[in-house]
């Protein structure tokens, strides 16, 4: 294409003249041609702008006279010979005269052209020498700040390929710069989540609006086994004339950051995790469901599997022997999963007895009372896991891939193993979970301690009140008998509430129900002195109040206990029942044909009390009529008016001709709640 065809398409653009569009135009380059002779021949617009003449003043002219001070006219005339003789080009910085008069430093570089005749010319380009320095300055410092900034730095073009990364970069990633350039982001960059990277570079590239401190998180090639984590920032890049040339990333690596706030973070849940099982473990005096909330606790921030399990002779109470490295006995309490998994199957199902070696690590757990960790568990370490070679084939299908077992400790006695397990969690056990799980062991430990405790007194307790309880046949002369004795619901404490049946002479019977003020083994023993008290004077026919009476003395004697009793004597042979009542709830009585009613006895004060009369009061018992002995356990609870719950237990007595069995039944079922405190004794007579 020719000069002028050139130009004549640029003219189809429109006479304004183009906006800069590179570095060229930045620094504003001029150039001229000069003949053989020094004649100016070709002059720029650019020329014009950097001295002053336009063509039509400089074409024709002699350069040297037109731009050359005098002073400086033999040296540059010397270096225009030099040129066009030799043909080597020569660059340098001098004066020249700009047309106003005043002299400009300009930054030159000459060199020879020949024409296809064979004719030589000198072609100048120049431009201005101070703002030459300035972008040469600017660009040195952009290099050395690319090349020594501590900032991973990158260039990419509009197809997100890199152009340019700077040693930090490299650094950061792992990867040499020659393996960044020309390939595109998506084959390099570490990141799981590279297409939100693509997406907001691409949004930059389309508003010109940067993207600033964008968090990711990945794993680089230099480090594959740990996550890193940068903040990067995006900004378009454009030329003068805003031509979008690419975009400039930067990468700022915060991996210390990253790793003290993940640090503070689990620190935080550490302690939250703690303080919850302050207030969910050992909510109850029951060791299984300890065991279950330590498990609910542990699932899933702890482990993915968890089984909480008791030496059975530390559940049994009996004193521990001296470890060894014999087997042990273990009865599992808890087993808890994220998800379902096979290495459920491979556990010990609550209830279960199971004996393991002492090679297992959960044996030496127990026989060391120190954690045992396995990091990374591998094919050796499961035998030594599992209870047999069947449950270590299920815990490898589950995919068990990290291992932790924790003593349960209580007063300096080992009580059994915490046993944790990673199967969906890819991040294996580390220190910090060895403190926070020995934190839940202990705190666990200690309720289980107090809860295996408690549940033997009980036992004792509840043994020894059963063995007071009378066994007494179901029938005496004119009399259907029925009894229920049932322990508190929601506590394992055992009352002193019972009840009797006591034959006495010409056929009568006597029918006893008494509440001893407490709970435990004291009240039970109380309330068994209290009985067989009761039986002796029952033995010597004495008016019901004058039994209540010996009783009180008895109970006076019986230091902070408050009885309440309910004595009556029944003789068939007159249909006559004689009452006593020192303080307790009032019998119910129901017959065929007619609605129960309380009956209305003289209170009477509670035994222990003292130097108080009972009165007895007479009360006719026809055929068919029912007459029932309850303690306090029965109708008394926390919510609702004592009055409601007399009614409700007369509702419950409409009618008296159903069997007596299926009544106590009835009345415990029907007034019983789980959260009830307190023992009931029940005893219901029918008159035949």
């Amino acid at each position: 294409m020719t000069a002028e065809s050139f130009l004549s398409d640029g003219d189809a653009y429109g006479s304004a003249p183009p906006p800069p569009t590179g570095l060229l135009d930045v620094l504003s380059v001029a150039a001229m041609v000069l003949d053989a002779d020094g004649r100016i021949v070709f002059w720029t617009p650019q020329a014009e702008e950097l001295i002053g003449y336009s063509a039509q003043e400089a074409l024709g002219k002699y350069a040297a006279r037109l731009i050359i001070r005098p002073e400086h006219l033999q040296a540059v005339t010397r270096l225009f010979t030099e040129v066009l003789e030799t043909g080597r080009s020569w660059a340098g910085a001098f004066p020249v005269r700009h047309k106003d008069g005043s002299s400009r430093l300009m930054e030159f570089r000459n060199m020879r052209l020949q024409d296809d005749v064979g004719d030589v010319y000198a072609l100048g380009i120049a431009a201005d020498h101070s703002l030459l320095q300035r972008v040469e300055t600017d660009l040195a410092l952009c290099e050395r700040l690319i090349d020594q900034s501590p900032i991973g730095l990158a260039l990419v073009d509009p197809d997100l390929r890199y152009l340019l990364v700077n040693p930090a970069l490299e650094r950061i990633d792992g990867i040499p710069a020659e393996d960044h350039v020309g390939r595109r982001l998506r084959d390099v960059l570490p990141l799981p989540d590279v297409d939100t990277v693509e997406s907001a570079l691409r949004q930059v590239f389309t508003t010109g609006t940067p993207l600033l401190d964008q968090y990711h998180v990945g794993r680089p090639s230099a480090d594959p086994d740990h996550e890193h984590a940068w903040s990067v920032s995006f900004y378009r890049l454009e030329d003068p004339g805003g031509r979008v040339l690419g975009a400039a990333i930067s990468v700022v690596d915060v991996t210390e950051r990253h790793r003290a706030a993940a640090e503070a973070d689990r620190a935080r849940r550490r302690l939250a995790l703690v303080a919850e099982a302050s207030t969910r473990v050992g909510t109850t005096l029951e060791v299984e469901e300890t065991a279950r909330e330590l498990a609910d606790i542990a699932v899933p921030r702890l482990a993915d599997v968890v089984a909480v399990d008791v030496l059975d002779s530390a559940l049994a109470c009996r004193r521990a022997r001296r470890a060894d490295n014999g087997p042990e006995l273990f009865r599992a309490l808890a087993l808890k999963a994220a998800e379902p998994t096979v290495a459920l199957r491979a556990a010990d199902h609550p209830g279960d007895l199971a004996a393991y070696d002492g090679d297992r690590l959960v044996t030496l757990c127990v026989h060391t009372g120190r954690p045992v960790l396995v990091r990374h568990v591998g094919d050796r370490d499961l035998p030594r896991i599992a209870r047999d070679a069947e449950a270590g084939s299920l815990l490898a299908r589950a995919g068990v891939h990290s291992y932790l077992a924790v003593p349960l400790i209580a007063h300096g006695e080992v009580l059994g193993a915490l046993d944790l397990k990673r199967t969906g969690n890819p991040v294996p056990f580390d220190e910090d979970d060895v403190v926070l799980a020995t934190e839940l062991a202990g705190r666990a430990a200690v309720a289980i301690d107090n809860a295996r405790w408690f549940q033997s007194v009980r036992n004792t307790a509840l043994t020894l009140q059963r063995s007071l309880l009378p066994d007494h046949p179901p029938r005496h002369r004119g009399l259907e008998l029925a009894s229920r004795y049932q322990p508190a619901l929601a506590t394992s404490e055992v009352g002193g509430d019972w009840y009797d049946v006591l034959p006495l002479t010409d056929d009568k019977t006597a029918l006893v129900v008494g509440d001893v003020m407490g709970n435990g083994i004291d009240a039970a023993a109380t309330m068994g002195r209290l009985r067989t008290a009761t039986c002796a004077y029952a033995d010597l026919d004495l008016e019901p109040g004058a039994v209540l009476q010996h009783l009180d003395k008895i109970t006076c004697d019986l230091e902070h206990y408050i009885v309440t009793c309910l004595y009556a004597v029944y003789d068939p042979r007159t249909g006559r029942c004689r009452v006593a009542n020192a303080g307790h709830m009032p019998p119910a009585l129901a017959g065929p044909g007619r609605a129960a009613t309380l009956l209305d006895l003289p209170p009477g004060a509670p035994l222990g009390v003292g130097g108080v009369p009972f009165e007895a009061t007479t009360v006719r018992l026809d055929p068919g009529d029912l007459l029932v002995l309850y303690t306090d356990g029965l109708v008394e609870t926390r919510l609702h008016p004592i009055d409601d719950r007399l009614n409700v237990l007369l509702g419950f007595l409409d009618e008296p001709q159903r069997p007596l069995e299926e009544t106590c039944d009835l009345l415990l079922y029907g007034l019983r709640h789980p959260d009830d405190h307190d023992d009931v004794a029940l005893l219901v007579a029918r008159a035949a």
